[in-house]
């Protein structure tokens, strides 16, 4: 029985004796003869070349200016002495510059002095990816993108950016067209003038095209559709977004922007756009926005949007030439759509039944136009609605709506300056500017044709959607009534 216990020990034995040669055995490994603990040792950090390094450190210095001292302040600019809005990515063990962005976006960002100017080094970074500049270029410094070297960085560069730079001036480079990697092309806010280069729709990979807030004019070129058979595209790398808005583009819309099949958004707004909306368009499946407001477009609403089923905004207001009427069938295919802006752009006609029947429609503007005939009782049914405006038109008959929907609407209801429109609702609210019918029992309001509100102001008579992009270009009764429907969504 003593001889099965021992035998069933010894292997326990051992396994104890072994752990305790291994514990001791690493204790060994840490400390030195003296028994203090000894740090283990550190991998060599990647390198950058000094060729690297030196041109970063020159590009920065044209544009910060040369009393910044950057081999001193940042003598490891990759690793231990990172500079604010340089980023760094490593290729076959060396460390290269791929973000260089510059502008007071951060407290402790790089920011361009008065001087600011182009260094031919810029386009020594061969690994550069993406390049920013925000704010750097002043009206007091006039200064031009430079029109040669964008070839250095065809392979690399993907963002190219230039933001609220109001000296720089001049046209944009052809030979960014050369820029054969490039995805997202942002100039924004500047001063740049001058036709937009056709080259641009040389550019295969191109996923983002903002050119907007600049004094930019002549045609849109036809070469941004991708229906030339040398440029299409590969379905991940089509153009999503294009806005070319707020500059001085004439012209008509080239048909072969139908091409371009995967385009999100269409912001061609602020112009001086003229001409029919092409029937091509219709071609874009994929389209949620669709901008062409304050241009001078003609041939009437363009009945393929019905057969957009991605369509969300469609803004059409301030083209007074449109003209047309509103189709009387097909609203209810668009159940995306949930901004319809269509004021001040001539239509005539009744409004048709078949409207009630969207949705997801938050927004209607059929303001300042020639609009006849009865409103809609269900007008008031739309699930979503939050916003209407049906003021300034020759609508006439009853308003069948509740005093219910008066009251929650308020002021994003305007249907004032319709002379022989009256409201058959008066217990508990009737609309701002609408006479009473005749057969109600309460004695009638005073209309409001000759253009007065209740607080004795002029209404609102210009775009639902004007060119300000900071309260998405709404002013007067409707900012109220777009920013309602913002805080609804948020909350």
């Amino acid at each position: 029985m003593g001889r099965a216990r021992g035998g069933r020990l010894l292997p326990v034995l051992a396994a104890l004796f072994l752990a305790l040669l291994l514990v001791s055995g690493c204790a060994a490994e840490g400390e030195d003869e003296e028994g203090s603990p000894v740090a283990a040792a550190e991998e060599p950090e990647a390198p950058m070349e000094d060729k690297e390094k030196a041109a970063l450190y020159a590009a920065i210095g044209s544009f910060v200016g040369k009393a910044w001292n950057g081999s001193g302040l940042f003598p490891d600019p990759c690793g231990q002495t990172p500079i604010q809005g340089v980023s760094c990515d490593l290729f076959n063990g060396v460390w290269y510059p791929t973000v260089v962005s510059i502008g007071p976006v951060l407290d402790n960002s790089l920011q361009c002095a008065p001087d600011a100017r182009f260094s031919p080094q810029l386009f020594d970074l061969r690994r550069l990816k993406s390049l920013t500049f925000y704010a750097c270029f002043p009206a007091s410094n006039p200064t031009t993108i430079p029109a040669t070297n964008w070839d250095k960085l065809a392979g690399t560069l993907e963002t190219l950016e230039f933001r609220s730079n109001t000296g720089l001036a001049g046209a944009i480079p052809a030979s960014l067209g050369r820029l054969a990697s490039l995805q997202s092309l942002v100039l924004v806010d500047n001063n740049l003038t001058g036709a937009v280069p056709p080259e641009l729709g040389g550019l295969a990979k191109l996923r983002r095209l903002v050119l907007s807030g600049n004094g930019l004019s002549g045609p849109v070129p036809a070469t941004l559709g991708n229906n030339n058979p040398q440029l299409r595209r590969l379905d991940n790398e089509q153009l999503l977004i294009v806005d070319m808005s707020k500059n001085s583009l004439t012209g008509s819309l080239p048909p072969s922007l139908g091409g371009l099949k995967g385009l999100l958004k269409m912001d061609l707004s602020n112009n001086r756009l003229d001409g029919r909306v092409p029937p091509e368009l219709a071609g874009l499946e994929s389209l949620t926005l669709l901008d062409l407001r304050n241009n001078s477009l003609t041939g009437g609403l363009p009945e393929f949007v019905l057969g957009m089923p991605a369509l969300q905004d469609l803004l059409l207001s301030s083209n007074p030439l449109l003209g047309g009427t509103l189709m009387q069938r097909g609203w209810e295919k668009m159940a995306s759509l949930a901004t319809l802006d269509l004021s001040n752009v001539g239509l005539a006609g009744t409004i048709p039944e078949s409207m009630a029947a969207m949705p997801r429609l938050r927004f209607l503007a059929l303001d300042h136009n020639r609009l006849s005939g009865a409103v809609p009782a269900k007008l008031a049914a739309l699930p979503s609605i939050g916003a209407m405006y049906l003021n300034g038109n020759n609508l006439t008959g009853a308003l069948e709506f509740s005093a219910r929907f008066y009251q929650r609407m308020g002021s994003r209801f305007a249907s004032w300056d319709n002379p022989g429109l009256c409201t058959a609702e008066t217990a508990g609210g009737a609309p701002t500017g609408v006479a009473v019918c005749k057969d109600a029992q309460e004695p009638p309001r005073v209309g409001m044709r000759d253009g007065m509100d209740a607080g004795g102001g002029k209404p609102e008579a210009s775009s639902s959607f004007p060119a300000s992009s900071s309260s998405f270009g709404l002013s007067g009764h409707k900012v109220a009534g777009l920013w309602c429907l913002v805080m609804v969504m948020v909350l």
